[in-house]
């Protein structure tokens, strides 16, 4: 089978552009027009490969690697090969990454091979409005009344719903549904994401349940990423809001009429229950699981498979369930594993007193 790469570079640099991209500083001897074409981890790259290292954790791996140039701590002293032309910054990773985005930018978000054009195998409404250079794959469907921005892909069986509006140089990802919803530029779903579905609710009696109508919209704003899988209910009397540059990773449920903040970070599994709040720059790890009708104010951090159930003061640290502040769980932690701790039993003696 032959070894294929999904992912090639679409340009070379040199040393010299990399450190200007990077604000790096060329250690002496490093030859500044030596091309670099590639990216590895360390124990991958090779001649032609630009590499990092950050901590010193990692300094057994940089005297081994065969990689061309590599980012390294300003702070960092570890020996490094004499071939290997050495770039020091203060933030190597953050700095390999700007490097990334340029040599590789397909690998960014679900794209197409085929850019600007409505697959035959397509259905789009008559009445939809498609700007220039957007792209629907074969089997998408765009229904009644749409509108979708230039640049945007449609990627394929994905399924835009009536009126839905779409800003510019999006990526939907294959089989994503989408209705109910206005989606701003720069946004990115992946494959299966959710938008737009009834939120759960009813009204509960002895005679069953009687299911609330959801009148509400999804609002998405610009440079959002939402994970394969995550599901995102539309309001029901108010809308759902996904606030500017929130990552969202996959597998997560945020239910209706949620408002999450800009910037936010919410790893894979969270769920977040209805007419929550969450303010900008607060992180979830994975698993977290939110109350209905709680406020996480701004910059919060909580723990992983942590439970909040009431409100959560600005730029504090959270974990546990219930959640609590991040050094009260540690201490009850090590007071548990203090009183658990085994102690063996003496050893019993026989009837002569010897042991």
């Amino acid at each position: 089978m032959s070894d294929t790469e999904f992912f090639a570079p679409t340009r070379s640099f040199t040393l010299g552009e990399i450190a200007d991209l990077c604000k790096a500083e060329l250690a002496p001897g490093a030859p500044a027009d030596r091309v670099i074409t590639g990216a590895g981890a360390l124990d991958r790259a090779g001649p032609g490969d630009l590499s990092y290292i950050e901590t010193r954790k990692f300094a057994d791996g940089v005297a081994r690697t065969r990689a061309g140039a590599c980012l390294v701590s300003s702070k960092l002293d570890v020996p490094l090969p004499p071939d290997m032309a050495v770039l020091r910054v203060q933030a190597p990773y953050r700095a390999f990454v700007a490097v990334l985005q340029q040599l590789y930018p397909d690998a960014w978000q679900p794209s197409s091979l085929r850019r600007g054009i409505v697959a035959p195998q397509a259905n789009v409404d008559p009445s939809a409005r498609l700007e220039e250079n957007v792209t629907v794959e074969a089997g998408a469907v765009v229904q009644a009344d749409a509108e979708i921005g230039a640049g945007t892909v449609i990627g394929a069986n994905a399924v835009i719903g009536p009126r839905v509006r779409i800003g510019r140089n999006c990526s939907i990802g294959s089989n994503a549904t989408v209705f109910h919803a206005l989606i701003g530029d720069c946004v990115t779903l992946h494959a299966g994401v959710r938008i737009g579905q009834p939120g759960f609710g009813y009204v509960m009696g002895p005679s069953g349940h009687v299911k609330i109508p959801q009148i509400g919209r999804v609002i998405i704003q610009d440079n959002v990423e939402i994970g394969a899988g995550t599901a995102i209910d539309r309001g029901g009397l108010r809308d759902t809001v996904i606030g500017e540059g929130t990552k969202i990773d996959n597998l997560v449920q945020i239910a209706h009429n949620v408002s999450i903040g800009r910037h936010c970070v919410i790893a894979a599994q969270c769920g977040i229950s209805g007419s929550s709040t969450i303010g900008d720059f607060v992180l979830l790890a994975g698993q977290v699981g939110v109350a209905d009708h709680v406020t996480i104010s701004e910059g919060v951090q909580i723990g992983a498979k942590s439970g909040v159930i009431g409100n959560l003061g600005p730029g504090t640290k959270w974990m546990g369930y219930p959640a609590m502040p991040n050094l009260e769980y540690f201490r009850i932690m090590a007071k548990i594993r203090q009183v658990t701790r085994f102690k063996p039993k003496p050893a019993a003696s026989d009837e002569s007193g010897e042991s």
